[in-house]
């Protein structure tokens, strides 16, 4: 009479069991070891900065650095420029000073894309050529001008930002009507090569 086969007799049955705990153990290890590290993480560069605006009225060329390039006052969906569209060259400073020397330009643009409320979509690099830093970042996100701070993606750069990726924490600094802004730009760079 022929018997049933245990366990030891195919070793690969535990060979198989021990590989698939093995995998389990490891990734478990893994994903808990990930979020330690990306919770302590701290920015390999962090730089403060300032982005001031000052739009075209049509009698201001010599200082304006931003110009609606469609819907002027939005597309009539709503009372929040929905549909505005703005492209820009916009000095980029150390410190508060509008007539402080530039230590960048943000050049991009930026669309409002809210229907129930003031919020922007930006795309623009910022473009360094001073004896500090050479080369661009890259950044992009929403801009929801409601909130007192806004997060906005680094996604790249060039030169001394070569690869970079990050955070730019948004804070509206100044406002003067429809015709200038400061935002204070927080960069946190946590990929630098």
């Amino acid at each position: 009479m022929r018997r049933g086969s245990t366990t030891a007799e195919k070793p690969w049955i535990l060979l198989l069991l021990f590989f698939f705990f093995l995998a389990i153990s490891s990734h478990v290890f893994a994903a808990r070891d990930s979020k330690k590290a990306i919770s302590s993480k701290k920015p390999c560069k962090r730089l403060v900065l300032y982005y001031q605006e000052t739009m075209f009225k049509g009698n201001n060329v010599g200082n304006a650095t931003a110009a609606t390039i469609a819907n002027t006052n939005g597309t009539g969906l709503g009372p929040f420029k929905f549909g505005k569209t703005v492209v820009f060259d916009d000095p980029i400073t150390a410190d508060k000073q509008y007539h402080s020397a530039p230590v960048a330009r943000a050049q991009g643009f930026y669309f409002y894309d809210m229907k129930t409320t003031y919020n922007a979509w930006f795309a623009y690099s910022l473009v360094f050529n001073s004896t500090k830093y050479k080369g661009t970042l890259n950044i992009m996100g929403a801009d929801m001008m409601d909130e007192a701070t806004r997060d906005l993606s680094v996604v790249g750069g060039t030169g001394d930002f070569f690869m970079t990726r990050g955070i730019v924490t948004f804070r509206t600094d100044e406002v003067e009507g429809v015709d200038y802004f400061r935002v204070e730009m927080d960069i946190k760079l946590y990929e630098c090569y």
